[in-house]
């Protein structure tokens, strides 16, 4: 289990990553338009995260904090909903991109920060 843990780490790493840099070039685009790999990488780091929790008690001795895992969650649910209504507009903007990098970002620094 601690190999699946491990796996399903780096795909998450890996996700996170491409969301940002997904982020950036669709912002970068003229005209402005977001890109549906974004929606992809949040929902495959949503996928990856819940196969880390399910794999946490096998891989580490200690407990997972479940409140974290939790608010987690639910950022990048929120991810996933912006990116749902803003991937029906022909024009993304500014404010949406703002939201979707502030909340990838405060995903990034829950996870190592907390």
């Amino acid at each position: 289990m601690k190999i699946a843990f491990h796996v399903a780490f780096g795909i998450h790493f890996f996700s996170i990553f491409s969301l940002i840099t997904l982020l950036i070039i669709s912002y970068k685009k003229t005209p402005r338009a977001l890109n549906p790999g974004v929606l992809h990488s949040a929902a495959t780091a949503l996928v990856a995260g819940v196969v880390m929790v399910g794999t946490w008690s096998a891989a580490h001795e200690n407990e997972i904090n479940h409140m974290k895992v939790g608010i987690k969650f639910l950022v990048v649910l929120a991810i996933l909903v912006v990116g749902y209504n803003s991937l029906k507009r022909k024009v993304f903007t500014d404010r949406t991109f703002t939201v979707m990098l502030g909340l990838t970002i405060v995903n990034i620094l829950l996870a190592y920060l907390w």
